[in-house]
């Protein structure tokens, strides 16, 4: 009992913690015109996606956690499931985005504000956005689940290969899904971003002087951070993914549900301290928020 108040306690902590670090992180930014930009404008959907992907999951099970009950209806079950889906798919994807961001940034400088343009982020927000849901949805809708092994999940929440062990028949259609869209949406967006930053190293290199090429690498670092935290995380704890994909054997269950912990609590609240303690135009912009602030109440 002891440890499970911790764990709750923990739990909680990180969420409140998640709910107000990318709020501010929002917040900030939208209300601040200096950081209308491109680069901004894709971090917004980085903390709206961290924001709402933590609370498909984490709310349930602190609920579950000092309920006798722990129940979700089917139609909860599955939602939870496409909107972590949808989700967690478009962040990797984002992060390619992003990286194409900071490539256009650093190798044509001069043409940033051309190429990176509103109309073009709001094109590639679509396609980012479209992309992942019908990747997400709509094969399952094309061949429907039907349960037939139980009701009950040996999981945190509903993650798609927990609730594939409760699927009647033949489940080989859905791994070979999940197979090919995580090479989509894991693995294509990684080898995009190892490109875009090859060339990035490549131009900054060129850049003659000291200070010229710090500035350049620091507008990189923070993205580069959660790069290294999400597909570091990614690959130290599903060393097993590619034999969980293609479904040989059954450990998943016992092994992963603890990972659903990491990517729905823990990796969303680091991205807004990252962004807002690494990079120094979101603290300057928020010490004007509250100069402003402090000025209008002082009136």
């Amino acid at each position: 009992m002891q440890m499970r108040i911790l764990l709750f306690v923990g739990l909680l902590l990180i969420y409140i913690f998640t709910i107000l670090g990318n709020s501010f992180l929002i917040c900030t930014v939208i209300l601040s015109p200096p950081l209308h930009t491109a680069m901004y404008y894709f971090l917004c959907n980085l903390s709206f996606i961290d924001l709402f992907y933590s609370s498909t999951s984490v709310p349930k099970i602190l609920f579950d956690m000092f309920s006798k009950h722990r129940r979700i209806s089917i139609i909860g079950c599955l939602t939870q499931m496409y909107f972590g889906l949808i989700l967690g798919n478009t962040e990797y994807v984002l992060l390619a985005v992003m990286s194409y961001d900071r490539y256009i940034a650093i190798c044509f400088p001069l043409h940033y504000t051309v190429i990176m343009s509103w109309r073009t982020c709001k094109y590639l927000t679509v396609i980012m956005w479209a992309g992942n849901f019908m990747l997400s949805v709509i094969p399952t809708t094309l061949k429907p689940f039907v349960f037939c092994k139980g009701n009950k999940l040996n999981h945190f929440a509903c993650e798609s290969l927990a609730l594939l062990e409760l699927v009647c028949g033949d489940i080989s259609f859905y791994k070979f899904i999940l197979f090919i869209g995580s090479l989509f949406v894991l693995f294509l967006p990684l080898v995009f971003i190892i490109i875009s930053y090859i060339c990035i190293i490549i131009s900054i290199l060129k850049i003659n002087s000291a200070d010229g090429r710090s500035k350049a690498f620091s507008t990189c670092g923070s993205h580069l951070t959660v790069v290294f935290i999400l597909y570091g995380s990614f690959f130290m704890l599903y060393g097993s993914c590619m034999t969980t994909y293609t479904g040989q054997g059954k450990q998943y269950s016992s092994n992963i549900k603890y990972i659903s912990i990491i990517y729905g609590a823990v990796t969303p609240v680091l991205n807004p301290f990252i962004y807002s303690l690494r990079n120094n135009e979101v603290k300057t912009a928020f010490r004007k928020l509250l100069t402003r602030y402090s000025a209008s109440r002082s009136l």
